[in-house]
């Protein structure tokens, strides 16, 4: 994107507004912009495309159990990064990727294929995308979202904290129920899967939402373990807040043992994750969740980087678990790269704050906002552990998000994925009809103890 220079009258990294939004306005989105404020038009080389409105709804087969075909399934890699190779491409890797090509130089590369934009939403999201253009703004230093719809609330964004609450805020069905498993290979290759329920929805989705007595809750989430037995009733309740400074996030958890609901503060920042084996914390979940307030954000530019994308082999239910998750890395034969425009947005731990990672690096996809590549740093500025998010267009339902999480550790040697559906046998639902009860403590427990 064509954008003028950012002034801020500020030190780096705090809240600060610009002298000028961007070279474009609301009135762009859907033309010279793709609906969620992407640049539309073509690289120079043309080896990106440019955006001409996304896979259709009946872009490939659906499948038994609501699986998608590939649309892409008779493509074949242009090229393949390996780390004997990786030299040449650097200009369109990212750290990350390059630690992953030197750590494990047998089992991780990186095929690349041609470039679709496949991402798309409905249009009735697209229109309300197009409102927040003019209306939300950043409160509270930051730190804090008002006056938007659904979908992104700053498709023009130029500030870092705008792109940050993009991806958090992102559309994603606007409700959903998915099954779906986490997976926690040992060095080996063996490994447990844990399956999950996990439903969401945006709080104007419910069906009895009353904007008077909302708050400022704008997501919940209700997760449990179906399986293996002895985690099998542990479940998780959070109402996310679109306003950290006024209502910080809420969350409960149930614990079958006991058969007790717990508030459960420790679900936030770097809080562990259910059953992850201290491979992830409560905010690696969707790649970056909840509160940005520890962190001093910077936009560091947007450049074209080879990222997974339109990861229909990922999803196929012609796979096993077995089939994906190997030793180190996840099956590279099964895994698909793509060149596309990112921004790149980096948020380094402010003095005082404390975090497991001191310094994060995100690299937002400029069709959908979703994060699809995460750098995280610990305290000795080393890179530590690197993160992809397979994304993938449902497009019967025109939802953008992933297929699959993978979260690497450089050091232990071991990675943790989540999100993987192959062999669950039940379709992604979007859509589905909640009420403000499906998502109370006591819901927590009904479904705890199913």
């Amino acid at each position: 994107m064509k954008l003028k220079k950012l002034l801020c009258a500020c030190l780096v990294g705090m809240f600060c507004l610009p002298a000028a939004a961007s070279d474009y306005t609301a009135a762009d989105l859907g033309g010279r912009l793709t609906p969620l404020g992407g640049d539309a038009s073509a690289n120079a080389d043309g080896s990106i495309p440019a955006y001409t409105g996304g896979l259709s709804t009946t872009a490939a087969p659906i499948l038994e159990h609501g699986y998608m075909a590939d649309p892409f399934a008779g493509e074949q890699p242009l090229l393949t990064i390996t780390k004997a190779n990786y030299a040449e491409h650097k200009e369109r890797l990212t750290p990350g990727q390059i630690a992953l090509l030197e750590r494990y130089p047998d089992q991780y590369r990186i095929n690349v294929y041609p470039t679709h934009r496949s991402a798309a939403v409905p249009a009735a999201v697209a229109e309300k995308v197009k409102q927040n253009a003019t209306s939300a703004r950043l409160i509270e230093g930051g730190y804090a979202v008002e006056n938007f719809q659904t979908g992104a609330p700053f498709p023009l964004a130029t500030q870092a904290l705008e792109m940050v609450w993009n991806h958090a805020l992102r559309y994603r069905g606007g409700s959903s129920r998915r099954q779906f498993v986490q997976l926690t290979p040992q060095t080996s290759g063996s490994f447990t899967p844990i399956v999950f329920m996990d439903l969401g929805a945006e709080a104007k989705e419910l069906s009895d939402y009353n904007p008077e007595n909302a708050g400022f809750t704008q997501i919940y989430l209700k997760q449990y373990v179906l399986s293996p037995a002895r985690l099998a009733g542990t479940a998780l309740l959070a109402h996310e807040s679109s306003n950290e400074a006024k209502q910080p996030r809420r969350a409960w958890i149930y614990n079958a043992g006991q058969r007790r609901v717990r508030m459960a503060p420790q679900v936030a920042y770097d809080g562990p994750g259910t059953a992850a084996d201290g491979l992830r914390t409560s905010d690696n979940y969707d790649m970056y969740n909840g509160s940005p307030d520890r962190y001093d954000w910077k936009v560091v530019g947007k450049k074209e980087v080879y990222v997974p994308y339109n990861s229909y082999k990922l999803a196929s239910p012609s796979l096993k678990y077995k089939d994906i998750a190997h030793a180190g890395v996840l099956n590279p034969e099964h895994t698909r790269y793509e060149l596309h425009r990112v921004w790149q947005v980096e948020g380094t731990l402010k003095s005082g704050a404390r975090h497991i990672y001191a310094k994060r690096v995100f690299f937002l996809d400029e069709d959908t906002w979703q994060i699809v590549l995460a750098d995280h740093y610990d305290a000795r500025g080393a890179l530590w552990r690197v993160a992809e998010g397979h994304a993938i267009q449902y497009f019967n339902k025109q939802v953008p998000w992933y297929a699959a999480e993978a979260l690497y550790d450089l050091i232990s040697g071991r990675y943790i994925v989540m999100g993987l559906h192959n062999e669950e046998k039940r379709e992604y639902e979007f859509g589905v009809k909640y009420t403000s009860g499906d998502f109370s403590p006591a819901a927590l427990r009904q479904a705890g103890v199913r």
